[in-house]
């Protein structure tokens, strides 16, 4: 059966289900889950180069082998082999995921002829490329796909996975502990497999805790989120016919389409000696700009000094001002304001605190602003760095990490207006999720992206792929754009 894409064949399209013996459950959604419940998927490409690998190899070893071990892994994270579904047989206002036996996850065999060496080029290349290798998310009014996945061949050099998870099921956090113990499933023996799947077993890391009755709601929140969703659908998506009373599942693809025409992907590396020069360079700053052009609040600029600053400060600080100068550049319309949108992990900032391999969302939603010429200008880099260090401080305060959790949906809202002339970047990923240490027995991935940043403008982090404690930027942007960008990335750090 060939796709709509010529150089792509489906060679079969199966369902995978955990082992029979997996009971049916349900899983509760928190406010954490219930704030991405319409939210396009995240989608992934882990890439691995075999060279010299031959179809009759693919098909007869490593698909199997894939297959039984995702079955395996699957028994663990019953969730993402389930579907999003409001119950019909209780009270519950809010959505549940519910795996019943019987239920699989839909997975996709296909074979490329594509050029491999170019697909795992870090250079600008045409967005729309990557499409062909990730797969589609089910979704309805009244249910949706927890998780798709494709297995693509490219003979004689390697192969993919692309996962498309459904936001609302899990964070970049409990996403990647899955594809681990998917991995380690599939790259220990079928001895050992079938000793691990009898004794239900994984390596404590990666054992998910699957109890979310331990996010406690005193304010509500998950009820603003729901009637958010309810409220503001049709106002975000046009083509929506969501009622008040009539709520829904389905994924709004008309807000968050990929935006792949016309533009092209790219990843950046920022090494760990250009992350050390822009610390210096902001620590030696950052007394001197206490003051901008714009109201401030003492808790975004006026800081007492850092002894040091996170790999994550410096570099979003960092894109954050090559991207504003970028479209500073190119801009028909001047800008009123250039927004910077990040979520941080709340399992440790929860009180009291929850498991680390706690399986869903705790991630929570952060936005700062501040005027284009702020970042445009000679100090814009330590401008940016100072407004993302001091919302991850307003953090440490007391319930500092759900202030404003309550009114999340009029950012959105604010973003979307046109007439407010805001541009807003956002951050996916992140260099703690050690996406380049897996390993399913082929040798660990050559290259690991976040396809679904073409669906806004959005950073994807990751650690580097060579151990040396350095940053990848994944973007995707506007051809014209990314040309500026590219330039600006590497000319920027020179006059630092």
């Amino acid at each position: 059966m060939a796709s709509s894409n010529p150089s792509l064949k489906i060679h079969e399209l199966c369902r995978i289900a955990p082992p029979p013996s997996s009971p049916k459950s349900s899983f509760s959604l928190s406010f954490f889950d219930l704030l991405w419940l319409r939210f396009h998927p995240v989608e992934r490409l882990f890439c691995f180069s075999v060279p010299h690998l031959k179809s009759s190899s693919f098909f007869d070893s490593i698909v199997p082998k894939l297959k039984r071990s995702l079955s395996l892994a699957l028994q663990h994270f019953l969730p993402f082999a389930g579907n999003i579904v409001w119950p019909s047989d209780s009270d519950s206002v809010k959505p549940i995921v519910r795996y019943t036996p019987g239920d699989a996850v839909s997975l996709t065999i296909a074979v490329s002829d594509s050029d491999f060496s170019h697909f795992l080029d870090n250079s600008p290349r045409d967005a729309s490329e990557s499409r062909a290798f990730v797969p589609n998310l089910d979704s309805s009014d009244s249910s949706a796909s927890v998780l798709s996945l494709q297995i693509t061949l490219f003979p004689n050099s390697g192969f993919c996975i692309g996962i498309t998870a459904h936001h609302a099921c899990s964070d970049g956090k409990s996403s990647s502990m899955f594809i681990k113990a998917w991995a380690y499933l599939c790259r220990i023996t079928e001895a050992d497999a079938e000793s691990e799947s009898s004794s239900g077993l994984l390596p404590p890391e990666l054992q998910p805790f699957l109890d979310r009755e331990v996010i406690l709601d005193p304010r509500g929140i998950a009820s603003a989120y729901i009637n958010g969703w309810t409220w503001s659908s049709s106002g975000l998506d046009p083509n929506d016919q969501t009622q008040k009373n009539r709520p829904s599942l389905k994924i709004l693809s008309e807000v968050f389409p990929p935006k792949v025409d016309d533009s092209d992907r790219a990843i950046f590396d920022l090494r760990r000696g250009v992350l050390e020069k822009i610390k210096g360079r902001v620590l030696q700053k950052w007394e001197s700009l206490d003051k901008v052009k714009e109201e401030i609040t003492v808790e975004s600029l006026a800081l007492s000094k850092p002894q040091t600053l996170s790999t994550f400060v410096l570099t979003t600080a960092y894109v954050w001002v090559c991207f504003a100068k970028a479209m500073e550049k190119i801009a028909e319309q001047k800008t009123k304001k250039v927004l910077l949108g990040f979520v941080v992990d709340c399992r440790n900032r929860l009180e009291p605190p929850i498991p680390e391999n706690y399986f869903g969302n705790c991630v929570m939603s952060q936005v700062t602003e501040t005027l284009p010429e702020n970042l445009t200008n000679e100090d814009g880099i330590v401008i940016a760095a100072k407004k993302v260090y001091g919302k991850i401080m307003k953090m440490q305060k007391e319930n500092g990490v759900l202030d404003g959790a309550e009114t999340l949906f009029s950012t959105f809202s604010y973003v979307k207006d046109e007439e407010n002339r805001a541009i807003c970047i956002g951050v996916a990923g992140s260099t703690r999720f050690g996406v380049y240490g897996v390993d399913f027995g082929w040798g660990r991935p050559e290259k690991v992206e976040i396809t679904s940043v073409d669906r806004n403008i959005t950073m994807a982090m990751a650690e580097s792929k060579d151990g040396n404690g350095g940053v990848e930027v994944g973007l995707v942007l506007k051809k014209n754009v990314m040309e500026q960008f590219a330039l600006l990335f590497r000319s920027e750090i020179e006059s630092i």
